[in-house]
Protein backbone atom coordinates (compact mmCIF):
# COMPACT_ATOMS: atom_id res chain seq x y z
CA UNK A 1 0.00 0.00 0.00
CA UNK A 2 0.99 3.63 -0.33
CA UNK A 3 0.33 6.39 2.09
CA UNK A 4 -0.49 9.67 0.38
CA UNK A 5 0.57 12.68 2.41
CA UNK A 6 -2.50 14.83 3.03
CA UNK A 7 -2.93 18.22 1.38
CA UNK A 8 -1.08 20.84 3.37
CA UNK A 9 -1.89 24.51 2.99
CA UNK A 10 1.23 26.49 2.27
CA UNK A 11 2.05 29.97 1.24
CA UNK A 12 3.51 30.49 -2.20
CA UNK A 13 6.64 32.61 -2.22
CA UNK A 14 7.85 34.28 -5.38
CA UNK A 15 11.53 35.06 -5.65
CA UNK A 16 13.11 36.73 -8.66
CA UNK A 17 16.48 35.43 -9.82
CA UNK A 18 18.81 37.03 -12.31
CA UNK A 19 16.79 35.47 -15.13
CA UNK A 20 13.49 36.44 -13.47
CA UNK A 21 12.32 32.86 -13.99
CA UNK A 22 12.88 31.11 -10.69
CA UNK A 23 10.32 30.52 -7.96
CA UNK A 24 10.37 28.53 -4.79
CA UNK A 25 7.65 27.39 -2.48
CA UNK A 26 6.91 24.95 0.29
CA UNK A 27 5.35 21.93 -1.38
CA UNK A 28 1.67 21.24 -0.82
CA UNK A 29 2.66 17.55 -1.14
CA UNK A 30 -0.43 16.34 -2.97
CA UNK A 31 1.76 14.88 -5.73
CA UNK A 32 4.25 13.15 -3.41
CA UNK A 33 3.75 9.91 -1.52
CA UNK A 34 5.76 7.46 0.57
CA UNK A 35 5.80 3.68 0.39
CA UNK A 36 4.80 2.38 3.82
CA UNK A 37 4.64 -1.34 3.11
CA UNK A 38 7.76 -3.01 4.47
CA UNK A 39 6.89 -6.04 2.33
CA UNK A 40 7.08 -3.97 -0.86
CA UNK A 41 10.42 -2.50 0.19
CA UNK A 42 11.83 -5.89 1.17
CA UNK A 43 10.67 -7.55 -2.06
CA UNK A 44 12.35 -4.81 -4.11
CA UNK A 45 15.76 -6.13 -2.98
CA UNK A 46 16.84 -9.14 -5.02
CA UNK A 47 19.70 -11.52 -4.20
CA UNK A 48 18.89 -13.80 -7.15
CA UNK A 49 22.13 -12.98 -8.99
CA UNK A 50 24.29 -12.10 -5.98
CA UNK A 51 27.79 -13.46 -5.84
CA UNK A 52 30.99 -13.64 -7.86
CA UNK A 53 31.20 -11.44 -10.96
CA UNK A 54 33.43 -12.09 -13.92
CA UNK A 55 35.12 -9.38 -15.98
CA UNK A 56 35.23 -10.12 -19.70
CA UNK A 57 38.31 -8.88 -21.52
CA UNK A 58 38.23 -7.59 -25.07
CA UNK A 59 39.82 -10.83 -26.31
CA UNK A 60 37.07 -12.85 -24.64
CA UNK A 61 34.36 -10.63 -26.11
CA UNK A 62 35.74 -10.85 -29.63
CA UNK A 63 36.36 -14.59 -29.45
CA UNK A 64 40.14 -14.24 -29.69
CA UNK A 65 40.51 -16.07 -26.38
CA UNK A 66 39.00 -19.53 -26.11
CA UNK A 67 36.75 -20.12 -23.13
CA UNK A 68 38.97 -23.14 -22.36
CA UNK A 69 42.23 -21.20 -22.53
CA UNK A 70 44.46 -21.22 -19.45
CA UNK A 71 43.87 -17.59 -18.63
CA UNK A 72 45.55 -15.77 -15.78
CA UNK A 73 43.74 -15.12 -12.53
CA UNK A 74 42.33 -11.63 -12.85
CA UNK A 75 42.52 -8.61 -10.61
CA UNK A 76 39.37 -7.09 -9.11
CA UNK A 77 37.53 -9.93 -7.32
CA UNK A 78 34.14 -8.24 -7.61
CA UNK A 79 30.86 -9.52 -6.20
CA UNK A 80 27.28 -8.45 -6.81
CA UNK A 81 25.75 -7.68 -3.42
CA UNK A 82 22.15 -7.16 -4.58
CA UNK A 83 19.86 -5.56 -7.14
CA UNK A 84 17.21 -2.98 -6.26
CA UNK A 85 14.15 -3.14 -8.52
CA UNK A 86 12.70 0.20 -9.69
CA UNK A 87 9.53 1.38 -7.94
CA UNK A 88 6.14 0.42 -9.35
CA UNK A 89 2.86 2.07 -8.45
CA UNK A 90 -0.37 3.15 -10.03
CA UNK A 91 0.60 5.42 -12.93
CA UNK A 92 4.28 4.58 -12.53
CA UNK A 93 4.96 1.23 -14.19
CA UNK A 94 8.00 2.06 -16.32
CA UNK A 95 10.45 3.76 -14.00
CA UNK A 96 14.15 3.38 -14.70
CA UNK A 97 17.14 3.98 -12.45
CA UNK A 98 18.77 7.21 -13.61
CA UNK A 99 21.20 8.33 -10.90
CA UNK A 100 22.75 7.33 -7.58
CA UNK A 101 24.66 9.24 -4.94
CA UNK A 102 26.41 7.55 -2.03
CA UNK A 103 27.11 9.16 1.30
CA UNK A 104 28.06 7.27 4.45
CA UNK A 105 25.99 4.13 4.93
CA UNK A 106 23.32 5.02 2.37
CA UNK A 107 22.83 5.16 -1.39
CA UNK A 108 20.28 7.64 -2.73
CA UNK A 109 18.79 6.48 -6.02
CA UNK A 110 16.82 8.60 -8.51
CA UNK A 111 14.28 7.15 -10.96
CA UNK A 112 12.62 8.64 -14.01
CA UNK A 113 10.32 7.59 -16.86
CA UNK A 114 11.62 7.56 -20.41
CA UNK A 115 9.38 9.77 -22.56
CA UNK A 116 5.91 10.64 -21.29
CA UNK A 117 4.58 10.91 -18.65
CA UNK A 118 6.59 12.74 -15.95
CA UNK A 119 6.77 10.13 -13.18
CA UNK A 120 9.68 9.44 -10.85
CA UNK A 121 10.87 8.34 -7.46
CA UNK A 122 13.74 8.27 -4.97
CA UNK A 123 15.02 5.38 -2.84
CA UNK A 124 17.22 5.44 0.23
CA UNK A 125 19.17 2.18 0.44
CA UNK A 126 21.17 1.07 3.48
CA UNK A 127 24.40 -0.44 2.17
CA UNK A 128 26.68 -0.71 5.22
CA UNK A 129 26.07 -4.47 5.60
CA UNK A 130 26.83 -6.29 2.33
CA UNK A 131 24.94 -9.32 3.60
CA UNK A 132 21.77 -7.35 4.27
CA UNK A 133 21.20 -4.31 2.02
CA UNK A 134 17.73 -2.86 2.45
CA UNK A 135 15.55 0.01 1.30
CA UNK A 136 14.82 2.20 4.29
CA UNK A 137 12.59 4.72 2.51
CA UNK A 138 10.95 5.18 -0.90
CA UNK A 139 9.31 8.31 -2.28
CA UNK A 140 7.05 8.53 -5.34
CA UNK A 141 6.45 11.51 -7.63
CA UNK A 142 3.34 11.25 -9.80
CA UNK A 143 4.15 14.41 -11.78
CA UNK A 144 7.95 14.67 -11.96
CA UNK A 145 11.02 12.87 -13.32
CA UNK A 146 14.17 12.64 -11.20
CA UNK A 147 17.41 13.16 -13.13
CA UNK A 148 19.90 13.51 -10.29
CA UNK A 149 20.09 13.31 -6.49
CA UNK A 150 22.57 14.54 -3.91
CA UNK A 151 22.53 14.02 -0.14
CA UNK A 152 24.04 16.71 2.03
CA UNK A 153 23.76 17.23 5.79
CA UNK A 154 20.30 15.80 6.42
CA UNK A 155 18.66 16.63 3.09
CA UNK A 156 18.26 15.06 -0.32
CA UNK A 157 18.47 17.56 -3.16
CA UNK A 158 16.71 16.20 -6.24
CA UNK A 159 16.80 17.71 -9.73
CA UNK A 160 14.49 16.76 -12.56
CA UNK A 161 11.68 17.70 -14.91
CA UNK A 162 7.99 18.53 -14.60
CA UNK A 163 5.32 19.50 -17.15
CA UNK A 164 4.84 23.13 -16.21
CA UNK A 165 1.78 23.44 -18.46
CA UNK A 166 -0.04 20.82 -16.39
CA UNK A 167 1.25 21.91 -13.00
CA UNK A 168 -0.56 24.59 -11.00
CA UNK A 169 2.69 25.55 -9.27
CA UNK A 170 5.62 24.98 -11.63
CA UNK A 171 6.79 28.09 -13.49
CA UNK A 172 9.28 26.14 -15.65
CA UNK A 173 10.03 22.53 -16.57
CA UNK A 174 13.27 22.28 -14.58
CA UNK A 175 13.12 21.98 -10.81
CA UNK A 176 15.16 21.24 -7.72
CA UNK A 177 13.68 19.90 -4.48
CA UNK A 178 15.03 19.91 -0.93
CA UNK A 179 13.67 16.95 1.10
CA UNK A 180 14.41 16.28 4.78
CA UNK A 181 15.91 12.91 5.74
CA UNK A 182 16.05 11.56 9.31
CA UNK A 183 17.93 8.34 10.06
CA UNK A 184 17.67 7.06 6.51
CA UNK A 185 13.99 7.96 6.05
CA UNK A 186 12.25 10.79 4.25
CA UNK A 187 10.48 13.21 6.58
CA UNK A 188 7.74 14.83 4.50
CA UNK A 189 6.19 16.41 7.57
CA UNK A 190 9.07 18.88 7.48
CA UNK A 191 7.82 20.11 4.09
CA UNK A 192 9.59 20.19 0.76
CA UNK A 193 11.16 23.28 -0.77
CA UNK A 194 11.24 23.69 -4.55
CA UNK A 195 12.98 25.96 -7.03
CA UNK A 196 12.30 26.25 -10.75
CA UNK A 197 14.51 27.42 -13.61
CA UNK A 198 14.34 27.57 -17.38
CA UNK A 199 15.49 24.62 -19.47
CA UNK A 200 13.89 21.47 -20.84
CA UNK A 201 14.81 19.47 -17.70
CA UNK A 202 17.14 19.88 -14.73
CA UNK A 203 19.97 17.49 -15.44
CA UNK A 204 22.23 17.52 -12.39
CA UNK A 205 22.62 18.89 -8.87
CA UNK A 206 25.68 19.58 -6.74
CA UNK A 207 26.23 21.27 -3.38
CA UNK A 208 28.94 23.14 -1.56
CA UNK A 209 29.06 24.78 1.86
CA UNK A 210 26.49 27.49 1.08
CA UNK A 211 24.90 26.76 -2.29
CA UNK A 212 22.94 24.25 -4.31
CA UNK A 213 24.10 24.23 -7.93
CA UNK A 214 21.65 23.01 -10.58
CA UNK A 215 22.11 22.60 -14.33
CA UNK A 216 19.29 22.44 -16.85
CA UNK A 217 19.37 21.21 -20.44
CA UNK A 218 18.39 22.84 -23.73
CA UNK A 219 18.08 26.62 -23.38
CA UNK A 220 18.78 26.24 -19.68
CA UNK A 221 20.97 27.65 -16.94
CA UNK A 222 23.45 26.86 -14.26
CA UNK A 223 21.74 28.30 -11.19
CA UNK A 224 22.97 28.91 -7.65
CA UNK A 225 20.40 28.51 -4.86
CA UNK A 226 20.73 29.43 -1.21
CA UNK A 227 21.23 26.13 0.57
CA UNK A 228 18.90 26.99 3.45
CA UNK A 229 16.00 28.63 1.62
CA UNK A 230 16.42 27.43 -2.01
CA UNK A 231 16.16 31.00 -3.16
CA UNK A 232 18.07 31.49 -6.41
CA UNK A 233 20.70 34.23 -6.19
CA UNK A 234 22.74 33.81 -9.36
CA UNK A 235 22.51 32.11 -12.74
CA UNK A 236 24.06 32.03 -16.19
CA UNK A 237 22.50 30.70 -19.41
CA UNK A 238 24.15 27.96 -21.47
CA UNK A 239 23.07 26.00 -24.51
CA UNK A 240 22.71 22.47 -23.17
CA UNK A 241 24.11 21.56 -19.76
CA UNK A 242 24.25 17.89 -18.78
CA UNK A 243 26.40 17.63 -15.65
CA UNK A 244 27.99 19.60 -12.82
CA UNK A 245 30.87 18.73 -10.46
CA UNK A 246 32.86 20.65 -7.86
CA UNK A 247 36.65 20.87 -8.02
CA UNK A 248 37.93 22.64 -4.91
CA UNK A 249 36.14 26.02 -5.11
CA UNK A 250 35.49 25.85 -8.84
CA UNK A 251 32.44 24.53 -10.68
CA UNK A 252 32.82 22.25 -13.68
CA UNK A 253 29.89 21.91 -16.09
CA UNK A 254 29.50 19.81 -19.22
CA UNK A 255 27.94 21.81 -22.04
CA UNK A 256 26.85 19.49 -24.87
CA UNK A 257 27.22 22.33 -27.38
CA UNK A 258 30.80 23.10 -26.37
CA UNK A 259 32.54 20.76 -23.92
CA UNK A 260 33.76 21.39 -20.37
CA UNK A 261 33.53 24.83 -18.81
CA UNK A 262 35.27 25.63 -15.53
CA UNK A 263 33.47 28.40 -13.63
CA UNK A 264 34.35 30.34 -10.50
CA UNK A 265 31.98 30.93 -7.58
CA UNK A 266 30.42 33.85 -9.49
CA UNK A 267 29.74 31.61 -12.52
CA UNK A 268 32.35 33.39 -14.63
CA UNK A 269 34.23 31.05 -16.95
CA UNK A 270 37.92 30.72 -16.07
CA UNK A 271 38.79 27.82 -18.36
CA UNK A 272 37.22 25.80 -21.14
CA UNK A 273 37.88 22.56 -23.01
CA UNK A 274 36.26 22.36 -26.43
CA UNK A 275 35.23 18.76 -27.18
CA UNK A 276 34.30 17.56 -30.65
CA UNK A 277 31.84 14.81 -29.73
CA UNK A 278 28.20 13.99 -30.46
CA UNK A 279 26.54 14.24 -27.05
CA UNK A 280 23.14 13.68 -28.72
CA UNK A 281 19.88 15.29 -27.66
CA UNK A 282 18.64 14.71 -24.11
CA UNK A 283 21.04 11.83 -23.35
CA UNK A 284 22.71 11.58 -19.96
CA UNK A 285 26.37 12.59 -20.03
CA UNK A 286 28.61 13.32 -17.05
CA UNK A 287 32.07 14.47 -16.11
CA UNK A 288 34.25 13.66 -13.11
CA UNK A 289 37.49 14.96 -11.63
CA UNK A 290 40.41 12.76 -10.66
CA UNK A 291 43.37 14.52 -9.08
CA UNK A 292 44.75 16.62 -11.96
CA UNK A 293 42.51 15.13 -14.66
CA UNK A 294 38.99 15.59 -16.03
CA UNK A 295 37.14 12.55 -17.34
CA UNK A 296 34.18 13.13 -19.68
CA UNK A 297 31.47 10.75 -20.96
CA UNK A 298 31.53 11.41 -24.70
CA UNK A 299 28.84 9.10 -26.05
CA UNK A 300 29.99 6.96 -28.98
CA UNK A 301 33.58 8.18 -28.48
CA UNK A 302 33.82 6.55 -25.03
CA UNK A 303 35.54 8.50 -22.26
CA UNK A 304 37.81 11.47 -22.88
CA UNK A 305 40.58 12.30 -20.40
CA UNK A 306 41.96 15.85 -20.19
CA UNK A 307 44.51 17.69 -18.11
CA UNK A 308 42.69 19.90 -15.61
CA UNK A 309 45.24 22.75 -15.51
CA UNK A 310 45.91 23.12 -19.23
CA UNK A 311 42.79 21.58 -20.75
CA UNK A 312 44.99 19.49 -23.04
CA UNK A 313 43.57 16.24 -24.39
CA UNK A 314 45.37 13.19 -22.98
CA UNK A 315 43.58 10.11 -24.32
CA UNK A 316 40.34 8.42 -25.25
CA UNK A 317 39.22 5.21 -23.52
CA UNK A 318 37.19 3.35 -26.16
CA UNK A 319 34.03 1.30 -25.69
CA UNK A 320 34.45 -2.46 -25.95
CA UNK A 321 31.35 -4.42 -26.84
CA UNK A 322 29.33 -6.66 -24.55
CA UNK A 323 29.35 -10.29 -25.78
CA UNK A 324 25.60 -10.50 -26.32
CA UNK A 325 25.60 -7.65 -28.83
CA UNK A 326 23.46 -4.52 -28.68
CA UNK A 327 21.97 -1.92 -31.03
CA UNK A 328 24.58 0.53 -32.27
CA UNK A 329 22.55 3.46 -30.94
CA UNK A 330 22.84 2.07 -27.39
CA UNK A 331 26.63 1.70 -27.45
CA UNK A 332 27.42 5.02 -25.77
CA UNK A 333 29.24 6.18 -22.67
CA UNK A 334 26.55 7.78 -20.50
CA UNK A 335 28.52 8.39 -17.33
CA UNK A 336 32.02 8.10 -15.87
CA UNK A 337 33.41 7.95 -12.35
CA UNK A 338 36.80 7.47 -10.72
CA UNK A 339 37.71 5.39 -7.66
CA UNK A 340 41.36 6.02 -6.87
CA UNK A 341 43.08 4.93 -10.09
CA UNK A 342 40.13 2.92 -11.44
CA UNK A 343 37.90 4.37 -14.18
CA UNK A 344 34.34 3.07 -14.54
CA UNK A 345 32.33 3.80 -17.69
CA UNK A 346 28.56 3.33 -17.90
CA UNK A 347 28.34 2.32 -21.55
CA UNK A 348 24.59 1.79 -21.94
CA UNK A 349 23.81 -1.54 -23.59
CA UNK A 350 27.55 -2.23 -23.88
CA UNK A 351 27.72 -2.63 -20.10
CA UNK A 352 29.92 -1.34 -17.30
CA UNK A 353 33.58 -1.09 -18.28
CA UNK A 354 36.47 -1.07 -15.80
CA UNK A 355 39.88 0.41 -16.63
CA UNK A 356 42.92 0.85 -14.40
CA UNK A 357 46.14 2.83 -14.00
CA UNK A 358 44.52 5.98 -15.35
CA UNK A 359 47.33 8.13 -13.98
CA UNK A 360 49.76 6.33 -16.30
CA UNK A 361 47.43 5.87 -19.28
CA UNK A 362 44.20 3.90 -19.00
CA UNK A 363 44.41 0.12 -19.40
CA UNK A 364 41.01 -1.40 -20.21
CA UNK A 365 40.42 -4.46 -18.00
CA UNK A 366 37.01 -5.41 -19.38
CA UNK A 367 33.23 -5.49 -19.04
CA UNK A 368 31.76 -6.42 -15.66
CA UNK A 369 29.25 -9.28 -15.78
CA UNK A 370 25.97 -7.36 -15.27
CA UNK A 371 22.53 -7.34 -16.86
CA UNK A 372 20.74 -4.23 -18.08
CA UNK A 373 21.69 -1.01 -19.84
CA UNK A 374 24.05 0.95 -17.60
CA UNK A 375 22.90 4.58 -17.44
CA UNK A 376 24.98 5.88 -14.55
CA UNK A 377 27.74 4.75 -12.20
CA UNK A 378 29.15 5.99 -8.91
CA UNK A 379 31.92 4.42 -6.87
CA UNK A 380 33.15 5.20 -3.39
CA UNK A 381 35.33 3.22 -1.02
CA UNK A 382 34.82 -0.51 -1.58
CA UNK A 383 31.59 -0.23 -3.60
CA UNK A 384 30.35 0.42 -7.13
CA UNK A 385 26.74 1.49 -7.71
CA UNK A 386 25.35 1.08 -11.22
CA UNK A 387 22.00 2.56 -12.24
CA UNK A 388 20.85 0.19 -14.97
CA UNK A 389 17.52 1.38 -16.32
CA UNK A 390 14.66 -1.06 -15.81
CA UNK A 391 17.08 -3.46 -14.09
CA UNK A 392 17.31 -0.91 -11.29
CA UNK A 393 20.30 -0.33 -9.02
CA UNK A 394 23.10 -2.89 -8.91
CA UNK A 395 25.36 -2.86 -5.85
CA UNK A 396 28.86 -4.24 -6.40
CA UNK A 397 31.53 -4.85 -3.79
CA UNK A 398 35.12 -4.43 -4.94
CA UNK A 399 36.53 -6.54 -2.07
CA UNK A 400 39.63 -4.44 -1.66
CA UNK A 401 42.00 -5.78 1.01
CA UNK A 402 42.30 -3.47 4.00
CA UNK A 403 45.63 -1.93 4.88
CA UNK A 404 45.88 -4.15 7.96
CA UNK A 405 45.19 -7.28 5.88
CA UNK A 406 47.81 -6.29 3.32
CA UNK A 407 50.31 -5.86 6.15
CA UNK A 408 49.48 -9.31 7.54
CA UNK A 409 49.88 -10.82 4.06
CA UNK A 410 53.20 -9.14 3.27
CA UNK A 411 55.26 -12.26 4.02
CA UNK A 412 53.70 -14.22 1.14
CA UNK A 413 54.45 -13.58 -2.54
CA UNK A 414 51.71 -12.13 -4.73
CA UNK A 415 49.77 -14.65 -6.81
CA UNK A 416 50.24 -14.24 -10.56
CA UNK A 417 49.30 -17.65 -11.93
CA UNK A 418 46.45 -19.45 -13.65
CA UNK A 419 42.78 -18.82 -12.89
CA UNK A 420 42.51 -22.59 -12.44
CA UNK A 421 44.64 -23.20 -9.37
CA UNK A 422 45.65 -26.83 -8.78
CA UNK A 423 47.86 -27.65 -5.80
CA UNK A 424 49.54 -31.05 -6.08
CA UNK A 425 49.85 -33.47 -3.18
CA UNK A 426 53.56 -32.73 -2.82
CA UNK A 427 53.18 -28.93 -2.97
CA UNK A 428 53.13 -26.39 -0.13
CA UNK A 429 52.13 -22.99 -1.52
CA UNK A 430 51.38 -19.61 0.06
CA UNK A 431 50.20 -16.48 -1.75
CA UNK A 432 48.92 -13.00 -1.06
CA UNK A 433 46.85 -10.75 -3.27
CA UNK A 434 43.42 -9.85 -4.55
CA UNK A 435 42.41 -12.13 -7.42
CA UNK A 436 39.48 -13.88 -9.10
CA UNK A 437 39.76 -17.58 -9.96
CA UNK A 438 37.80 -19.99 -12.13
CA UNK A 439 38.30 -22.98 -9.81
CA UNK A 440 40.56 -24.24 -7.04
CA UNK A 441 41.60 -27.86 -6.31
CA UNK A 442 43.92 -28.60 -3.39
CA UNK A 443 45.63 -31.94 -2.75
CA UNK A 444 48.64 -30.51 -0.94
CA UNK A 445 48.85 -27.37 1.20
CA UNK A 446 47.70 -23.85 0.24
CA UNK A 447 47.58 -20.56 2.12
CA UNK A 448 45.72 -17.64 0.51
CA UNK A 449 46.02 -14.33 2.33
CA UNK A 450 44.00 -11.43 0.90
CA UNK A 451 40.69 -11.17 -0.96
CA UNK A 452 39.68 -13.86 -3.44
CA UNK A 453 36.70 -14.99 -5.50
CA UNK A 454 36.12 -18.32 -7.24
CA UNK A 455 33.60 -18.60 -10.08
CA UNK A 456 33.29 -22.40 -9.99
CA UNK A 457 33.71 -25.06 -7.28
CA UNK A 458 36.41 -25.42 -4.63
CA UNK A 459 37.60 -28.91 -3.67
CA UNK A 460 40.00 -29.57 -0.79
CA UNK A 461 40.90 -33.11 -1.68
CA UNK A 462 41.70 -36.03 0.62
CA UNK A 463 44.20 -35.04 3.34
CA UNK A 464 44.68 -31.60 1.75
CA UNK A 465 45.11 -28.38 3.73
CA UNK A 466 43.62 -25.00 2.80
CA UNK A 467 44.18 -21.94 4.97
CA UNK A 468 42.50 -18.62 4.12
CA UNK A 469 42.99 -15.24 5.74
CA UNK A 470 40.89 -12.31 4.62
CA UNK A 471 37.89 -12.72 2.30
CA UNK A 472 36.98 -15.79 0.22
CA UNK A 473 33.81 -15.96 -1.92
CA UNK A 474 32.60 -18.88 -4.03
CA UNK A 475 30.09 -18.82 -6.96
CA UNK A 476 26.82 -16.86 -7.12
CA UNK A 477 23.14 -17.44 -6.39
CA UNK A 478 22.06 -18.16 -9.97
CA UNK A 479 25.10 -20.39 -10.58
CA UNK A 480 25.63 -22.21 -7.30
CA UNK A 481 28.77 -24.24 -6.71
CA UNK A 482 30.00 -26.13 -3.65
CA UNK A 483 33.02 -25.93 -1.39
CA UNK A 484 33.92 -29.50 -0.45
CA UNK A 485 36.34 -30.60 2.28
CA UNK A 486 37.14 -34.21 1.44
CA UNK A 487 37.99 -37.09 3.77
CA UNK A 488 40.75 -36.19 6.22
CA UNK A 489 41.20 -32.71 4.74
CA UNK A 490 41.50 -29.50 6.78
CA UNK A 491 40.08 -26.05 6.06
CA UNK A 492 41.24 -23.17 8.27
CA UNK A 493 39.37 -19.86 8.12
CA UNK A 494 40.38 -16.49 9.51
CA UNK A 495 38.11 -13.79 8.07
CA UNK A 496 34.98 -13.77 5.90
CA UNK A 497 33.83 -16.87 4.02
CA UNK A 498 30.85 -16.79 1.62
CA UNK A 499 29.65 -19.76 -0.43
CA UNK A 500 26.76 -19.48 -2.90
CA UNK A 501 26.18 -23.21 -2.73
CA UNK A 502 26.78 -25.99 -0.20
CA UNK A 503 29.59 -26.35 2.31
CA UNK A 504 30.33 -30.09 2.53
CA UNK A 505 32.48 -31.67 5.24
CA UNK A 506 33.11 -35.34 4.51
CA UNK A 507 34.22 -38.09 6.92
CA UNK A 508 37.15 -37.02 9.05
CA UNK A 509 37.21 -33.51 7.59
CA UNK A 510 38.08 -30.56 9.83
CA UNK A 511 36.87 -26.97 9.66
CA UNK A 512 38.81 -24.68 12.01
CA UNK A 513 38.04 -21.02 12.69
CA UNK A 514 40.97 -19.00 13.97
CA UNK A 515 40.59 -15.95 16.20
CA UNK A 516 37.21 -14.47 17.15
CA UNK A 517 36.08 -12.31 14.23
CA UNK A 518 35.31 -14.76 11.43
CA UNK A 519 31.98 -14.56 9.57
CA UNK A 520 30.46 -17.38 7.51
CA UNK A 521 27.69 -16.82 4.97
CA UNK A 522 26.51 -20.10 3.40
CA UNK A 523 23.65 -19.60 0.93
CA UNK A 524 23.15 -23.32 0.29
CA UNK A 525 23.24 -26.12 2.89
CA UNK A 526 25.89 -27.13 5.38
CA UNK A 527 26.48 -30.90 5.23
CA UNK A 528 28.64 -32.22 8.06
CA UNK A 529 29.53 -35.90 8.33
CA UNK A 530 29.13 -37.28 11.85
CA UNK A 531 32.88 -37.90 11.98
CA UNK A 532 33.79 -34.39 10.75
CA UNK A 533 34.88 -31.64 13.16
CA UNK A 534 34.07 -27.91 13.40
CA UNK A 535 36.06 -25.85 15.93
CA UNK A 536 36.52 -22.19 16.85
CA UNK A 537 34.37 -19.08 17.13
CA UNK A 538 32.50 -17.59 14.17
CA UNK A 539 29.36 -15.70 13.22
CA UNK A 540 26.93 -17.83 11.22
CA UNK A 541 25.13 -15.25 9.02
CA UNK A 542 22.45 -17.60 7.67
CA UNK A 543 22.21 -19.87 10.77
CA UNK A 544 23.15 -22.93 8.71
CA UNK A 545 25.38 -24.70 11.26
Amino acid sequence: MRKTIPYLAASLLLVLSCSDETTIFEDQQDAVSLETSETVLKNSVSLDEAGVLDIFSEDQLTGKLSRFADEQAGNYPLTLVAQIAPPKFSGGDNLTASHVHVEGNYAYVGYNTVGEPYVGGIDIVYVADPNNPRITSRLYYINADISSVKYDNGYVYAAGGVDSEKSVRATANSFVAKIKVDNGRFNLNAGILYGFQEGFVATDVETNANSVIVTSGKEGYVTLYNKNTLEAFDDTPFSDLRSVRMKNDNIGVLDADFGVRILDQNLAQINGIAIDADFRIADKRTLDFSSDKIVVAEGEAGAGIYDYASGNFLEHVPIIIDPDGVAQSDIVTNAVTMNEDVLLMANGGAGLCLSEDVSKGANVVGIIELNGSINYVESKGDYIFAASGKSGLQIIKMNKPSASLEARCADSPSYNGSSRLNVGADQELAFSGSRRFREINISGSLLLCGTWTVREAVDIEENGLFEMRGTFIVARNNRRRNLTVDEGATFRVEGDLTVYGDLILEEGATLEFLGSGSRVNILGDVEIDENATVTGDFEDIQNKF
